[in-house]
Formats: structure tokens, sequence, C-alpha cells
């Protein structure tokens, strides 16, 4: 038997997903949005509103970061979630985080964040409060490699969000391999 629960935003995983951006000073933010995903090859879509700092300095610098936070990041991935970039102006330096500028676009690489994809805006609906972005570029830290030099999400542990119990989720344990495992039934 299922429960029904009606329309709701819920979908698992739900990325945690940090945006990074300056401002017209080149001072840092960031702020923490969950709503996105990749909608194309290079391409990011993310739901964010017009009201957000963040989304005046995309939409005046052309250019953005995103990055996934891991488990020990959690409470300042949660902070830039809850601290407005327009009342808060200190809010990177609270975070500790270490802001530096992409190789790839106008926006901040926060180096103690594992996982970034550096983005050039293609657009911005304020209807829909959709945010697309052109993936330039995605880096990681080393630390986070696996002895064939890509992404281990076992030493990665991004975290997911869960929008039921508004909790955040370390992800980490493979349970299968794709493109492989469903053969088994052909």
């Amino acid at each position: 038997m299922r429960k029904n629960f009606g329309p709701n935003p819920w979908l698992y995983p739900m990325p945690v997903l940090i945006i990074g951006s300056y401002d017209e000073n080149n001072v840092p933010n960031a702020m923490n949005a969950a709503w996105g995903g990749i909608s194309e090859g290079d391409e990011i879509s993310i739901c964010v509103s017009e009201g957000h700092k963040t989304t005046k300095n995309i939409i005046a610098k052309k250019a953005f970061t995103v990055s996934i936070p891991d488990a020990k990041n959690v409470v300042e991935a949660d902070f830039v979630g809850i601290a407005s970039g327009n009342n808060d102006p200190d809010k990177i330096a609270k975070t500790g985080w270490t802001a530096v500028k992409s190789e790839f676009v106008d926006a901040p690489v926060f180096e103690e964040i594992p996982m970034t994809l550096e983005c050039k805006l293609k657009f911005y609906d304020e209807e829909a409060c959709r945010l697309v972005g052109q993936i330039i570029n995605v880096c990681a830290d080393e630390s986070i490699l696996g002895e064939d030099g890509k992404i281990d999400l076992v030493k990665f542990k991004p975290i997911t969000y869960d929008p039921v119990h508004h909790g955040y989720i370390a992800l980490g344990e493979k349970v299968g391999n794709a493109f492989s495992d469903g053969k088994k039934l052909k």
C-alpha cells in the first residue's frame, strides 16, 4: 500500500549546490540552493529567485560557480543558505572559506569545498526563476580522487538535502554498476 502526500518538491537525492559569485566590487558571495541539476551535457539549471544578491551578481558578471559541499562543510553550507548576502557582507569570512578567482570564469572557487563547476551564464528567466549556466570546467581537489584519477564518492562524501525532514545526508556507498548490472536481466 502507498500513502499519498499531494504535490511536494520532494526528490531524492536533492543536491546541495553552493552558488558562488562576485559583486560589482569583486567581493565573493555564496548561497545554498537545492533545486537544480544537469539539464544538458554541459549545462546546469538552478531555481533561484531574482531577489538574491547572488542572482544580481550573476546577471551583472555573466558567470558563477557551483560547488558541491561535502560532509565536512555542512555547517558552512547551511549558513550560506540562511544568511543573506544582501544583509551580511561578511558571509564568506564567517564560513572560513577561502575564495580564489576561477581560472575560467569571473567567479570564486571556494578552496575548502572539494568540487566545483565553473559556469558562464546562458540565461536567466525571471518568471520561472531559472538560472542556466554553461559548464566551462569542473575542478576537484586531489584529496577526493581515486586511483584512476577521477572523483571517488567514498572519499568525497558529498551531501544531499532531505526535503522531507530538512536534513543533510552524506552520500558515498556504492551499491551497483551503472550500464552494467541491468544486463543481468537481458
